[in-house]
């Protein structure tokens, strides 16, 4: 163990969350997640990732509210372990380009979430009504954070297709069916988006696809088609909290998904827990 721990790198998580029971916006997790219903706030951050060599995080929405957003990007203003935010907008509100500017000039703000995973309608953000917002995610020089099942992937591929200038990140690799050890269709879909220069994608949120008791070592071949095909373009994050539903501590996902990387050099390894991320969003060294 002592050996594995020497072999962890810098690390700039590229998802994790925060929220408060009953705070602004708050719905998800309630009771229904015993192991997530409870406050996690910078102190809890920063007590599971003690003995980790933590260059920063990018704390990412989880409400679908403009009061959690908010409330993020106050919480952690003069906080120097959160280095940026990915907040949420209504992107298909009228009012959603003028939001967009106001939460652009927050110097952490780097880019938004819609909530596709939960829209029984995959094609929605190839609505008319989002177009005016995407438009100002381009303007102001926003990301956007693919919160998607392998059902939307077709429908990613359309998007950066139309706007190749907009970064695009894969969150949580698609939620592949990894209960069910399915692969396909979701291998070719990948495959196929990866293609696409603007787009990238999260070696995270895989350990809660899976049913409870399966072994990490089970998602081999989802980690390696990710490596793959996105290559350098591939961003290790936690999901921290989310990430305990599994039964994982955060240095468990650390270590996990180093073995299942495979024989990373140093500077692979780099580029995988650090380097991608600060590409992505931007953040300077």
């Amino acid at each position: 163990m002592d050996e594995q721990r020497m072999a962890r790198p810098r690390i700039l998580d590229s998802h994790q969350h925060y929220w408060r029971i009953g705070g602004p916006g708050q719905a998800w997790p309630d009771a229904d997640w015993p192991l997530l219903y409870r406050d996690f706030l910078p102190a809890d951050l920063r007590a599971a990732t003690q003995g980790l060599d933590m260059a920063g995080t990018v704390l990412v929405q989880s409400q679908p509210d403009d009061r959690d957003t908010d409330w993020m990007l106050d919480l952690v203003a003069d906080d120097p372990l959160v280095l940026a935010v990915v907040g949420w907008v209504a992107l298909d509100d009228p009012g959603a380009p003028a939001r967009i500017a106001q939460l652009a000039r927050h110097p952490k703000c780097v880019g938004l979430r819609p909530m596709l995973q939960g829209m029984e309608d995959s094609a929605w953000i190839l609505r008319d009504a989002c177009a005016p917002a995407i438009e100002a995610m381009l303007v102001h020089g926003l990301r956007f954070d693919a919160l998607i099942e392998p059902r939307h992937l077709p429908v990613i591929a359309r998007l950066a297709d139309r706007w190749p200038d907009l970064p695009i990140v894969i969150d949580h690799g698609a939620k592949p069916f990894a209960a069910d050890g399915l692969l396909d269709p979701w291998r070719d879909d990948l495959a196929a988006l990866a293609r696409l220069p603007n787009i990238w994608c999260k070696l995270s949120g895989l350990r809660t696809e899976q049913a409870p008791g399966q072994a990490a070592d089970a998602l081999a071949p989802y980690v390696t088609h990710i490596l793959t095909h996105f290559g350098d373009r591939t961003m290790w994050g936690s999901d921290w909290p989310v990430l305990l539903h599994s039964g994982d501590r955060y240095s468990d996902w650390v270590d996990d998904a180093l073995r299942l990387a495979g024989d990373l050099d140093a500077d692979g390894r780099a580029r995988l827990f650090e380097g991608a991320a600060r590409a992505f969003y931007g953040l300077g060294a």
